[in-house]
């Protein structure tokens, strides 16, 4: 199972996923190119002195080559292990070689995106996404982040999506529940078993078949039907067939 897999929920899926552009390499090489030019006009200074100065400088430059080739061997292992994820509850930032530092925000405490991208950035397809979030805490800036643009469009789409899901009770004409299926809470408690009574009580009425429905039926049904989801109630490929008929019927 890989590191990502392992951050997330129950229910939780990975809707999109993007790492940095290539040029990051440019810039973190920056300093890996002015070590191997200071080395290489050591190589040529040492020419004009004695023996034991051509030594020192011989030192110098190997001591400049060798560690600028290990910084930029960290760069690229930076760069194989940051990854930006969007999933269908939240926007993860996952980066580190030896320690591991995961950063996430939760959809629905995103309250807007900023884009910005230079020429060279628009030419490439790479730029700047910066996440404005209703806490303290988050997600601050994707850097050089590859596609910033079809990343933005995916997480807004994601945002709407789980606001909707969450805007009110549920489904209507939902398949009987598995009464036998224990349901775990968030603080991981474990309630009763669901009877077909509990969740006929929990679900609104069912209109006639064929009926339109409203926009606002469809909110609360979809919110209650990905509820019911999550908890494992209903499997994934049910909550997705309940969903089509449901915005069909719009």
């Amino acid at each position: 199972m890989s590191y990502v897999a392992g951050l997330l929920s129950s229910g939780e899926r990975v809707m999109h996923r993007e790492k940095q552009h290539w040029f990051v390499f440019v810039w973190g090489a920056r300093y890996t190119i002015l070590a191997v030019i200071v080395a290489v006009v050591l190589l040529i200074l040492k020419t004009n002195l004695s023996q034991p100065w051509q030594d020192y400088l011989n030192y110098a430059a190997l001591a400049l080559f060798v560690g600028g080739v290990a910084l930029l061997v960290w760069v690229v292992l930076r760069y194989l292990n940051q990854e930006y994820i969007l999933t269908n509850r939240r926007v993860i930032e996952v980066e580190g070689v030896l320690n591991k530092k995961v950063t996430d925000s939760s959809l629905e405490k995103i309250n807007d995106a900023i884009l910005t991208q230079s020429i060279f950035g628009r030419i490439f397809g790479f730029g700047d996404l910066e996440v404005l979030t209703a806490s303290e805490a988050g997600i601050s800036l994707f850097r050089m982040l590859i596609n910033p643009m079809g990343f933005k469009r995916a997480m807004m789409d994601a945002k709407h999506e789980y606001e909707r899901d969450l805007a009110g009770p549920g489904f209507a004409g939902s398949p009987p529940l598995r009464a036998e299926s224990p349901l775990a809470t968030s603080a991981g408690v474990v309630q009763a078993p669901l009877t077909d009574d509990t969740v006929s009580a929990a679900l609104p009425p069912s209109p006639p078949q064929g009926e339109p429905l409203t926009r606002d039926e469809v909110t609360r049904t979809l919110s209650s039907l990905a509820d019911l989801r999550d908890r494992g109630a209903i499997s994934d490929d049910e909550f997705e067939r309940k969903k089509a008929d449901l915005l069909s019927r719009l």
